[in-house]
């Protein structure tokens, strides 16, 4: 007689072994979604886009402020020739609203420049993001400075001076040249310039970029010098105000071009079949 020998299984044994289902290996990497593909690159191709556009709208905006504002005659300072105004600075309606023009333009720059601090951010490669959101952050100091110091001549000081409400109002003055006014811009453009400082090490491929790299750490260096060696030689703020003007138009203007150029390459580059982008960029390098 032979005998069978039965193996109950519990239901809390057959729990067990489901949980110890072994782990299954495949030695392929696991696909990645084309939607992702898809969002990576439209939002690529939207961030050069705009960067493209928003380059050559600074160069535009730039050029008409520098324009304008070398038009606009000094009236007071070491830079006046004729129709000079004395302190308090206050008898100055004859001269608005064409002394205060100039004003608007550099008023739609530091959006503008905000707006194009952005883009070189979504455009750095991942290990440089760091210093162009620093960047961006100093771009926003800027903006807000200068919108700011810009704002209350429009909307506080012009209207003061046509009504004649002049007390305590030559420290506020575009005309001071020792006053708040002429401090917040150079204390706003000085910024500007440490943005590039940060900005410039995103760029690092052709000659383009190299040369935006160049422009960008030059304009700190200039800003720098200028102030201390003008403050050595005793000269007013103005001075300096005018000077890191004269700076920050001059790489504005040259580094836009530049920009639409490598904001344009990189979008031509995005439209590329993910095999080809490696290679364009490769060339890319080179030019």
């Amino acid at each position: 007689m032979t005998r069978t020998r039965t193996t109950m299984t519990t239901p809390s044994d057959a729990g067990l072994c489901r949980g110890l289902t072994a782990p299954t290996f495949s030695g392929k990497e696991q696909p990645v979604s084309t939607s992702d593909l898809t969002t990576h690159s439209a939002t690529g191709d939207s961030a050069t886009r705009l960067g493209f556009w928003t380059a050559v709208l600074t160069v535009v905006l730039v050029a008409v402020f520098a324009v304008v504002g070398i038009a606009t005659p000094a009236r007071s300072g070491p830079f006046c020739r004729s129709e000079c105004v004395a302190y308090p600075y206050v008898d100055v309606a004859r001269f608005i609203p064409g002394d205060y023009l100039w004003l608007l333009p550099g008023i739609l720059l530091a959006p503008t420049f905000v707006v194009l601090m952005a883009c070189i951010h979504a455009h750095a490669a991942e290990p440089k993001k760091l210093f162009s959101r620093i960047g961006l952050s100093f771009a926003v100091v800027y903006a807000v400075v200068i919108l700011i110091d810009y704002f209350l001549q429009l909307t506080v000081v012009v209207p003061s001076l046509q009504a004649g409400e002049t007390d305590g109002l030559s420290l506020f003055t575009q005309y001071d040249p020792h006053g708040i006014f002429i401090a917040l811009e150079s204390l706003g453009y000085l910024m500007m310039t440490v943005a590039f400082l940060f900005a410039a090490q995103v760029f690092a491929g052709g000659r383009v970029e190299r040369a935006i790299r160049g422009l960008f750490v030059l304009s700190l260096a200039f800003a720098v010098v200028a102030f201390v060696g003008l403050a050595l030689l005793g000269h007013d703020l103005v001075a300096f105000e005018v000077t890191v003007l004269m700076i920050n138009w001059s790489v504005l203007i040259t580094s836009g071009v530049l920009l639409s150029v490598v904001f344009r390459r990189a979008r031509q580059s995005t439209r590329l079949p993910r095999g080809n982008q490696t290679a364009a960029r490769q060339a890319e390098a080179v030019k």
